[in-house]
């Protein structure tokens, strides 16, 4: 996911840090009931959380593990890594690479997860201007996007981070960008985290909805129900 806006990033301690987000970065929303989110993947529960319309990178994020599900930080952190500001660089995995990148291979191998949403953010440019657009399920009403997490040992404990694997577009998504999300059907859940091999491919044209949306999901602080309804203007 790729938007070349300026927004506020949350950091750890609560306050924010002023991003000018490149193709590393992205957003997405978490709406879906935790009973839905539980009940979709099997599990007797997940861990409780605000619903949230416009989540960024640094934000706590819902991921699904093998039987289980937690809160972790969007942003992967190596666990070799010495500065965890790495982090802020290592939001995506792209497909292509996953497998072969130092940052990425490891978990690719050893940890995998999934990570729910109940849609994501693209931006195209339109008359100059970025022009936001909101893409959800076609059916249902959960995205699972293929994801890895990591433990890094850091000076106040364990900080476990995650990211978000993306792929070409598929022919719906191509009229707004060139890359999105891997989505993984729900009958490979269990042969994603699993470590199957040939699960990272565009999800089929007619699996997504695309919908035009108003400019003020472009400010990262803002986060409420409105920001995914179709732009009026």
């Amino acid at each position: 996911m790729r938007i070349l806006e300026s927004v506020n990033l949350p950091r750890r301690n609560g306050t924010t840090a002023h991003c000018k987000l490149s193709p590393m970065c992205g957003r997405y929303a978490l709406h879906t009931s935790p009973e839905v989110i539980a009940l979709a993947f099997g599990l007797a529960g997940v861990p409780a959380f605000a619903p949230r319309y416009n989540i960024a990178p640094a934000s706590q994020v819902l991921i699904i593990r093998k039987n289980e599900a937690a809160m972790v930080r969007w942003g992967l952190i190596p666990r070799w890594a010495k500065d965890p500001s790495i982090g802020a660089k290592l939001n995506n995995a792209r497909a292509e690479t996953v497998a072969e990148k130092p940052s990425f291979r490891d978990p690719y191998r050893k940890r995998r997860c999934l990570i729910p949403a109940s849609g994501f953010y693209e931006w195209k440019t339109e008359a100059g201007r970025k022009q936001p657009y909101y893409v959800l399920p076609s059916k249902g009403e959960l995205f699972a996007f293929a994801g890895l997490w990591e433990s890094w040992n850091g000076p106040d404990g364990a900080l476990q981070t995650c990211a978000v694997i993306t792929t070409e577009a598929n022919e719906t998504m191509s009229a707004i960008h060139d890359r999105m999300p891997v989505i993984v059907a729900p009958e490979d859940y269990p042969e994603w985290l699993a470590g199957s091999e040939g699960l990272l491919r565009p999800c089929p044209t007619g699996a997504i909805a695309i919908r035009r949306v108003g400019r003020t999901v472009n400010n990262a602080r803002n986060d409420a129900p409105g920001l995914i309804e179709p732009d009026q203007g």
